[in-house]
């Protein structure tokens, strides 16, 4: 039994790792617009120029969206149907973990086997200290914009955890993207 309660926390800590590793995403399009005449595209330097990242992510981000696309079967042209732009924010996270096993609601013991009907609050061990993690989570949003009628018609949001690791920072930004451009075009409505 001790030894269950030992790997509890490492369990738990375990499922919140793995959670946090993937790109939660949503989308946004217009109705009305017709997705299967876009078949060309190109950047938009002005929306990218505000993005508020270092200009390597830019790169790592622009170069993704390119692949994605051109693996859609789109051609990037200098007269594009569609315009590309990013916007990107991102959060510092801190969660605190309170693993104050050894008091329970009463301030004698903590909750475990014991106590009333083999569970409850009984004496036992256990540790007093909040653990403390800090992530940065980034939002990455692809903007198409209708080139012709300069109109926003499909926005994608992809919303995870940034690695501070260079060599997996590239392999998480094609997650990102990935991810996001998996979406588009949207699926026609029935």
């Amino acid at each position: 039994m001790k030894k269950l309660f030992k790997t509890l926390p490492l369990i738990a800590l375990l499922i919140v790792a793995t959670s946090c590793s993937s790109v939660r995403v949503s989308t946004d399009y217009d109705r009305k617009a017709d997705f299967s005449s876009f078949k060309t595209f190109a950047f938009f330097k002005t929306g990218i120029d505000k993005a508020e990242i270092n200009d390597i992510d830019k790169r790592r981000i622009l170069r993704a969206i390119e692949a994605e696309l051109l693996a859609k079967g789109f051609i990037k042209s200098e007269d594009p149907d569609i315009l590309i732009s990013i916007f990107t924010k991102s959060n510092q996270r801190v969660d605190v973990y309170n693993n104050a096993w050894g008091m329970g609601a009463w301030g004698w013991g903590g909750w475990g086997w014991g106590g009333w009907g083999g569970f409850g609050p009984g004496w036992g061990w256990g540790w007093n200290q909040p653990a403390v993690s800090t992530q940065t989570e980034g939002v990455l949003f692809v903007d198409l914009i209708n080139a012709k009628k300069k109109e926003l018609i499909w926005q994608g949001m992809g919303t995870g955890f940034l690695s501070r690791n260079t060599e997996k920072k590239e392999e998480r930004i094609k997650e990102f993207v990935s991810k996001i451009l998996e979406q588009y075009p949207p699926e026609a409505e029935k």
